[in-house]
């Protein structure tokens, strides 16, 4: 294999797949990137076994072939190299040459043939969606993904797709985030993504209005994002039986500016730490809320203005689950429900149901 390509195109490439590179594996090959080279292009290719990247950059190509590279070392070398431009030449040996201006290394690779196959996955209905409405979706549900494998498939998000619309829901025994969206699809499914693949997705998808399409098979899915192409594992598994968990009725119903709520629970938060753990309690009444913190280091107390109708509350709540709710809003004004203090805390946006966030209780010690 002998190819020459632009330096910067290279480093981004190597960097993007690097992260889907197995970081301790007994398979070395797993441990690198594959770099294969044919018809102008050299694709490059990370897998770990549970999630898969790829992507094609430009080369100018001498002589055609494959190897599999340290990812680390190889991404090493790349990102310092000097000049614009990056020749790679591999022998029948395997020993393969990176030369750029005056710098050059030897460096050990290993044959393609060790690299394992990704999988292939064939849908009848690919799903186009704009990357700048799933980039918000994902964003908006992915802090309530479980980060603990009690319930391994609660590690994921649930996509849900019919009826001319996508919903995902993330839950983690805490709090539950639920976003939906219209889409034209065909047929009606349903399957849970691994967060870790959602956050990868998240780092490739662009702001802009250019579409991508997923592919869905029975245990894999395909993500297809400009020049990259992500292939993922599904999760097995009961998910929570979520529209259950959501509260019906409600006996209380608060405007609140996001902003001021997200900085008066940030004012009260000041007094814990790891090792001084207290609910926030929040008292909803009038026309403000009140919002307080006792630990052993002293107490704080707040209030903010709100427009609150119905029954007087007083409720405690995990400081972080709040403050990742609100903070994922993505608007200027919330409306929160409440159905009494035992009930998990709604919040929404002001108008519509574009968005649902659900947040336990934490019950409060009476002071």
């Amino acid at each position: 294999m002998k190819i020459t390509c632009n330096r910067q195109q290279l480093v981004e490439a190597v960097s993007n797949v690097q992260r889907a590179v197995s970081t301790k594996s007994s398979v070395p090959a797993l441990e690198g990137i594959l770099l294969k080279a044919e018809d102008n292009t050299v694709m490059l290719c990370g897998y770990d076994l549970e999630l898969g990247m790829t992507t094609v950059i430009p080369a100018s190509i001498e002589e055609e072939g494959s190897i599999v590279l340290s990812a680390r070392l190889f991404g090493d070398i790349v990102r310092r190299m000097p000049a614009d431009t990056v020749f790679i030449g591999a022998d029948e040996k395997f020993m393969t040459t990176i030369t750029s201006g005056a710098s050059e290394y030897s460096i050990v690779g290993i044959p393609s043939q060790e690299f394992p196959e990704l999988p292939s996955v064939t849908a009848e209905t690919p799903v186009t969606i704009s990357q700048a409405v799933l980039k918000s979706m994902i964003r908006q549900t992915i802090f309530a993904v479980a980060d603990t494998d009690a319930k391994p498939i609660h590690t994921g998000t649930l996509f849900e797709i019919g009826g001319g619309r996508i919903r995902l829901v993330s839950v983690d025994g805490y709090r539950l985030a639920l976003r939906e969206e219209p889409v034209s699809c065909g047929e009606e499914v349903s399957f849970v993504v691994p967060g870790k693949t959602l956050s990868e997705v998240l780092k490739l998808i662009k702001d802009d209005d250019s579409d991508l399409t997923m592919q869905v098979g029975r245990r894999h899915i395909l993500f297809n994002i400009g020049s990259y192409t992500v292939i993922s594992r599904l999760l097995e598994g009961e998910f929570l039986d979520y529209n259950a968990a959501i509260p019906k009725a409600s006996s209380t119903e608060i405007f609140v500016w996001t902003r001021s709520f997200i900085e008066s629970v940030e004012r009260v938060s000041l007094l814990i730490t790891d090792r001084l753990k207290s609910p926030v309690r929040c008292i909803f009444s009038g026309n403000e809320i009140r919002v307080s913190c006792s630990t052993s280091i002293g107490r704080a107390n707040d209030q903010i203005e709100a427009k609150i109708t119905g029954n007087d509350v007083e409720m405690g709540f995990n400081n972080r689950y709040l403050l990742d709710a609100l903070r994922n809003t993505e608007g200027d004004e919330v409306r929160i429900e409440l159905n009494g203090p035992l009930s998990p805390m709604k919040i929404l946006p002001k108008e519509g149901d574009s968005f649902l966030f659900l947040v336990l209780p934490v019950r409060l010690k009476n002071e």
